[in-house]
């Protein structure tokens, strides 16, 4: 990427946090709640929300995975939840760009089962479909599900986006981590080569744990494929960097930590674990000096922006792009000279941003009355 690779978050430097204006943290004192805010419409509120299906064997850690992204689950409190026994589903919209209907299955349960007459909306109605291995157990039988379920689900709807999520690496070497994911790819693939598909069916692998960020980064993948404006949003951010002097961009969504884009070069592991403790601490400082006495909310909003120098000459830069996302970006200290030049593309950045979801808002509004007229002309 260009640079050293920065410290852990633990050793930061010098810190510091400025609102607008000055008055105070990390912003969010002159206005109301990132929930309260108007003018910021969320870009995927409007649009049928997509189904993610979450598949595994039992105990493979499915609900684990949703309770620590989606819900703020601690995850030692995860080992205390029991066995999911039906199929629950949670609509993930908390004031967030992310905003799905994720499905998390038992799994004991055999959806193939010709008894069960759902299968078939099931899959037709989704639109990813992340199965859940257990990197600590014997693959055979995950992997016999896994062929299964990938095979029926691509016969039923062929634009399914697949990912398979190797689990519980964290008690793993670095080397039996490579080694598992090696067989595992290999003998996942080698079974689907040899299945009757009409079609190639593309299988996307993740090494994943709850107790680090590897499981924010493969989510982070997986609703990336769900965003029709990502090749347009990574884009910009390819702009952005080239014109700003900064190594590394995030477009964040500051509820889930989920980046739903970044710039073109490689993403490095400790550098997102960075930009994400960085939203984990403007939130806080917000939520304990930017809220009014008996507001709720983050106290996050147009206002908020942070900066923090770390003490390897690199700076976290943050800055509110609406009240769903936020735009992270590490930076030598040497090139943030010229904060005006930062200041003035960031403004070019949003405004392009808000662009963007705004003519994909209207091309939603005339695709739905098309489909109305259509409807009534039928009647």
């Amino acid at each position: 990427m260009g640079y050293g690779s920065p410290p852990p978050a633990s050793h930061m430097g010098e810190a510091g946090h400025h609102a607008g204006g000055g008055h105070g943290a990390a912003g969010g004192q002159h206005g109301t709640a990132a929930g309260g805010q108007s003018g910021h419409a969320a870009p995927l509120a409007n649009e049928m929300k997509p189904n993610i299906l979450l598949m595994g064997l039992k105990r493979s850690g499915k609900s684990s995975i949703q309770k620590v992204v989606f819900h703020k689950m601690s995850p030692n409190e995860t080992l205390f939840l029991e066995s999911t026994t039906k199929i629950v589903k949670n609509d993930v919209s908390n004031s967030s760009f992310v905003q799905f209907k994720i499905w998390d299955f038992p799994g004991q349960l055999d959806f193939m089962d010709p008894r069960l007459d759902f299968n078939f909306d099931v899959f037709f109605d989704c639109r990813a479909l992340v199965f859940v291995i257990d990197a600590q157990d014997n693959p055979t039988e995950a992997l016999n599900k896994l062929h299964i379920t990938v095979v029926n689900a691509h016969r039923i709807n062929p634009k399914i986006e697949f990912t398979v999520f190797i689990h519980k690496v964290d008690g793993l070497s670095d080397d039996h981590k490579i080694e598992r994911q090696r067989d595992i790819q290999q003998q996942a693939m080698d079974e689907l080569a040899t299945s009757e598909a009409t079609s190639p069916i593309h299988l996307s692998f993740y090494l994943t744990s709850i107790y680090d960020h590897s499981i924010f980064e493969a989510f982070s993948k997986v609703i990336q494929r769900l965003i029709p404006q990502l090749p347009t949003l990574e884009n910009l951010l390819d702009i952005m960097i080239q014109n700003s002097r900064i190594e590394k961009a995030f477009l964040v969504d500051v509820v889930s930590k989920i980046y739903v884009a970044t710039d073109s070069s490689p993403v490095d592991m400790q550098t997102y674990e960075l930009c994400s403790d960085m939203i984990d601490v403007v939130i806080d400082v917000s939520c304990i000096y930017g809220l009014k006495e008996g507001e709720e909310g983050l106290g996050y909003d147009q206002e908020s922006q942070s900066i923090i120098k770390l003490n390897n000459g690199m700076v976290l830069y943050l800055r509110e792009v609406n009240r769903y996302l936020a735009l992270v970006c590490l930076l030598r200290e040497v090139n943030f000279d010229k904060h005006g030049l930062i200041d003035y593309n960031f403004q070019c950045f949003k405004k392009a941003i808000e662009e963007v979801f705004s003519r994909r808002s209207q091309q939603l509004i005339k695709a739905r009355s098309a489909g109305g007229q259509k409807g009534k002309g039928k009647q």
